[in-house]
């Protein structure tokens, strides 16, 4: 006989102060309830993002519950999910957090309803600590980069030729989503260049690129442009703010191409007839219109949850093969509390070349 579920929980959930009081840790609130394409885990490990402070220090929502990414065991799961998931699996994923159209959405809890095929199983040999830093939220922006934005033709089953391949350059690759395009990029036959800071050049270098250059170097438009013979067309700019979109688009080749960033475009920014620019949010993976104010609210384009359903199924095999690995984690402590002062790191920029993860 199973055991029955709890009615409530304890999750961190925005609130009405300023930042960096407007999180809290919030007891006895209501489990969130599965949709048919979802499933109901306890959480086990969370791991932190830019967005987990970004979202609700930008668009703050009272009571709705922070946190993207997540690694737990299914619980429960919705009438409607056609994958083979079943009771006691190991999973990882991400959620939209600090959604103000669904206050119950969000990693920050002792339990978490996800979408199912934005999930994924852990492999045996994988730790929770690992497979929350792995999570999802980075495998959804970096899917609708790459073929909704960019609409690259190659895939890890379908691999670049050397004569066929090409570079791509991802600006802010020693960040954990540079890390990881980098190494999807590689699993794509393709050539990844890395723009970081002098102390990540050895971890960018670690996990694919091919060369990195210093953003600090003022002649790093140009060397890019020399290493690349003029014939760069494709830009993942994950910090996407004037100045490095301007270093973007020196080093494009003379074709143009596309650029991608990861925020609202700068209103001062660079532009191009050659160049066709876009910026992506991982949120929109989910196929739901995103409700949010500054220039940041996205349609519904049923699309983008098919590129997630396929893109996800290719990632849990990848996985799986042992492909994939995350960015150095740091495990911190302290659970909720732990999480609280970690978000608060992130928004004073002092996490660098790490993953913060924390058990639940």
């Amino acid at each position: 006989m199973s055991t029955p579920l709890p009615t409530t929980h304890t999750i961190i959930a925005a609130t009405e102060n300023s930042p960096p009081k407007n999180l809290e840790i919030q007891l006895l609130r209501p489990l969130p309830i599965i949709a048919p394409d979802q499933i109901l885990l306890k959480n086990v490990a969370v791991a932190l993002n830019p967005c987990d402070w970004k979202m609700p220090d930008n668009f703050p929502e009272p009571g709705a519950t922070d946190g993207s990414d997540f690694a737990g065991v299914v619980a429960q799961i919705g009438s409607g999910v056609t994958q083979s998931f079943k009771i006691g699996d190991r999973v990882a994923g991400a959620v939209h957090g600090s959604n103000p159209v669904d206050h119950l959405s969000g990693s920050f809890g002792e339990w978490v309803a996800g979408t199912a095929d934005i999930m994924l199983k852990i492999p045996t040999h994988v730790s929770w600590e690992q497979a929350a830093a792995v999570g999802g939220t980075a495998f959804a922006t970096l899917g609708l980069v790459f073929f909704d934005s960019m609409k690259l033709p190659f895939t890890p089953d379908k691999r670049a030729t050397p004569d066929q391949s090409f570079f791509v350059l991802v600006y802010g690759g020693g960040t954990a989503t540079g890390t990881m395009a980098i190494q999807l990029l590689k699993l794509f036959g393709l050539r990844p260049l890395a723009v970081c800071s002098e102390k990540s050049r050895k971890l960018a270098l670690s996990y694919g690129a091919e060369s990195v250059f210093n953003y600090e170097d003022p002649d790093c438009g140009a060397k890019i442009k020399a290493h690349t013979g003029n014939r760069l067309k494709y830009v993942l700019d994950i910090i996407t703010d004037e100045l490095s979109m301007k270093l973007c688009y020196d080093a494009m080749g003379r074709v143009g191409g596309t650029y991608v960033g990861l925020e609202l475009l700068p209103e001062n920014g660079p532009s191009k007839r050659t160049v066709k620019s876009s910026w992506v949010m991982g949120q929109s993976i989910f196929g739901k219109e995103l409700h949010l104010g500054g220039g940041y609210q996205r349609p519904a384009i049923a699309q983008q949850r098919e590129i997630g359903r396929w893109w996800f199924g290719i990632l849990e095999r990848l996985w799986a093969e042992g492909k994939i690995r995350p960015h150095p984690v740091k495990v911190g402590e302290g659970s909720f509390e732990g999480i609280l002062e970690g978000v608060d790191l992130m928004r004073k920029r002092k996490v660098a070349r790490e993953k913060l993860v924390y058990l639940i």
